[in-house]
């Protein structure tokens, strides 16, 4: 009786155990969707309550020693100093108040000089672009320069209601006129786009309508600091995605509003549609891609993307 009794508490604490486990289970599938719910249905909100990113200050100054040590060697930066001044502009002001010119100093603490031929501008071709310039050292971008390489997808903000960084809720860019993140980011592709010279290179997305879009970073900030008698030759590349649509070209679309703008500002330019590195680039991320099997079956593969 005992060994019968021992085996029905046994039994029992398993079936307890198997369902608490299934209503642990449930409980998380359920807030496991409702958050993918929230963050498909109201990706705003959800954005409107990320605060400044965690341990700030760590990944800022770190990356700062990473790139004097490994990415530039050749650079002499005080990375306390800039952080500084960095904390200075955003903790004085208040959140929807940070002006371009409240990261003046910060900047002024990292000049930057750069080899002509070497810049590459992008706009909506985010992932291509990293691509591009992975394979190539000799190109450089705006995530190549030290306040790219420190602040790169970082978010910050003033708290408002005491001193210091509010780790709780930032807010969006759209809310704010002078938004601290905007700002430095606006400041730092002015900076970038008044040391190009020789040829640069600008990378667009044929793929989607606007492919130049006028209230870009590109299309509002970078063209207009650009300088035509530093400037050589501009090389526009319009690549559209391997499976389309194909909707711009250099023949069509807003990538013709950026040509007659070069124009009028006397720039020299050149445009390339579906240039043949970087088609290899998207193969070699997606190799199933109809378009590249069949040049990856074909001994012309080099006549086969061209003609693609």
């Amino acid at each position: 009786m005992h060994k019968h009794a021992s085996l029905l508490r046994s039994n029992e604490a398993v079936q307890g155990l198997t369902i608490i486990n299934s209503t642990f289970e449930t409980f998380v599938m359920i807030n496991l969707t409702m958050w993918l719910i929230m963050l498909l249905f109201c990706p705003s909100q959800l954005r409107a309550h990320l605060g400044t990113t965690p341990n700030i200050k760590h990944i800022v100054v770190g990356r700062c020693y990473n790139y004097i040590s490994l990415v530039n060697p050749s650079s002499r930066y005080d990375c306390e100093e800039i952080w500084r001044l960095f904390e200075e502009a955003v903790v004085h002001q208040a959140s929807c108040n940070v002006k371009v010119e409240d990261y003046h100093q910060m900047f002024i603490a990292m000049p930057h000089t750069w080899p002509c031929d070497r810049f590459l501008f992008w706009s909506k071709t985010r992932a291509l672009m990293h691509s591009y310039a992975a394979t190539d050292r000799h190109i450089w971008t705006l995530e190549d320069t030290l306040v790219g390489f420190m602040f790169n997808d970082l978010i910050w903000c003033r708290h408002k209601e005491r001193p210091g960084f509010d780790f709780s809720s930032c807010p969006e860019w759209s809310s704010c006129q002078n938004h601290p993140v905007y700002s430095l980011w606006r400041q730092a592709s002015q900076t970038f786009a008044e040391l190009a010279c020789g040829n640069i290179t600008v990378l667009l997305n044929g793929s989607i309508a606007n492919a130049f879009d006028k209230k870009s970073m590109f299309g509002s900030v970078e063209l207009d600091s650009l300088n035509p008698q530093s400037v050589d030759y501009v090389n526009i590349k319009v690549v559209a995605n391997l499976e389309g649509p194909y909707i711009e070209s250099c023949s069509q679309g807003s990538v013709l509003d950026l040509i007659q703008i070069l124009r009028s500002r006397g720039f020299s330019w050149t445009c390339t549609d579906n240039d043949q590195t970087l088609m290899i680039l998207q193969c070699i991320q997606d190799p199933k891609e109809s378009a590249c099997q069949t040049c990856a079956n074909s001994l012309s593969h080099r006549q086969c993307l061209t003609s693609n």
